[in-house]
Parts: structure tokens; C-alpha cells; sequence
């Protein structure tokens, strides 16, 4: 099957789960982003290489740009979670390290502190798994986390992804060490249509 070049792929660039809005992030998104990611980031630093010195707005503003450039270019597709009623941030997610030939995607994801615990990232992780089965022809979904990261790959075991195995260090954790990541998936034909 032939792989059209993925900047002329259509899909909607914004879905719904029962509490959630996840789309695409928008000019303007750096504030938002910058509260939520300064509110949380105790918790990410050990987990996001991404969280390790408190952001400015600016800064933040400059990578919400950033990831809308990867995402009309479809090289990332970061992911906004906002309540539906409120319309506040809850977290991030998205489709990541892509194979459009394989159609194969990357789930990533964070919740800020005050909204742990309360199933959001489960249920966005279940609204873009099939937002990728059904809108991007997705023959591959993977899950990866560092080996420790409990409260990350129960998000994959409750999300229905098989652990495929561990690779061990085979990549450097936040603070520079080796560290092993677990591995799960999702394919099509046998977890998803």
C-alpha cells in the first residue's frame, strides 16, 4: 500500500471523549500549558526530560508554536486534554515518533497534579487510540515508560495494550542514568480494528 506524503492527509484536528476536548494546540496555548506544566512539574521531572527547569510563559508560547509547526507538517501530533465544561487544561498527550509507512504511533501523556487520579489520561489514551485506528489507519500503537513508572504503564495495562517486553538500557532517565523502558502495544486485527 502506497503512503501518501502525510502533510496531504486530512483528519480533524480536534475529537471528544465523555469529559474531553483533545485537539491540536493553538496560538495563545502557552499560558495554559505554562500553569499546568509549573503546577505539576515536581511530578514530571523524573519522568519528562522535557520538565526539568520552570518554564516561562514565553518559553512555553515558543513550544505550543513550535509543536503546531510538527503538527501541520504531521511530524508530531501533540495533543491539548481540556474539560469539556470548564474548558481548563488537563493535560497533554499526542502521537509521536511516527511511521507513516507502517502507520505506526507513539502514545504520549501527562496530567497535571491537581487532576491525577481521576481517569483522565486512561480515558484520552482509549479517545486517541481509536481516533488513530479509525482516522489514521493505525496498523501499530505503542505505550513506552521508564521500567518504574507504575502509575504510567497501569495507563497501558488498563488501556487493554500488551507488554511486549523491556528494553533494558536503552535510554538515559531525566537525570542522565541508564534506564530500562517497557514496551506495549496494540495492533490492528488483534487488540483493534
Amino acid at each position: 500500500m502506497e503512503t501518501a506524503d502525510p502533510k496531504l492527509i486530512d483528519f480533524p484536528d480536534a475529537f471528544e471523549s465523555s469529559r474531553l476536548l483533545i485537539r491540536a494546540p493553538r496560538f495563545g496555548d502557552g499560558a495554559a500549558v505554562n500553569e499546568a506544566v509549573l503546577e505539576s512539574l515536581d511530578e514530571l521531572k523524573p519522568w519528562m526530560p522535557w520538565a526539568q527547569t520552570a518554564p516561562s510563559v514565553e518559553q512555553s508560547e515558543l513550544n505550543v508554536r513550535s509543536a503546531i509547526a510538527a503538527f501541520i507538517m504531521r511530524t508530531d501530533l501533540r495533543l491539548m486534554l481540556t474539560d469539556k465544561q470548564t474548558g481548563r487544561m488537563i493535560g497533554g498527550s499526542g502521537l509521536h515518533r511516527m511511521n507513516w509507512d507502517v502507520r505506526s504511533f507513539e502514545i504520549g501523556y501527562w496530567v497535571r497534579s491537581s487532576e491525577a487520579g481521576k481517569g483522565y489520561v486512561t480515558e484520552a489514551v482509549q479517545a486517541i487510540t481509536a481516533f488513530a485506528s479509525e482516522r489514521l489507519a493505525a496498523n501499530r500503537i505503542e505505550i513506552r515508560c521508564d521500567s518504574i513508572n507504575e502509575r504510567s504503564a497501569a495507563v497501558a495495562v488498563r488501556c487493554g495494550f500488551t507488554l511486549e517486553g523491556v528494553l533494558r538500557q536503552d535510554s538515559r532517565d531525566s537525570t542522565g542514568q541508564l534506564r530500562d523502558t517497557k514496551v506495549f502495544s496494540k495492533v490492528r486485527g488483534a487488540e483493534f480494528v
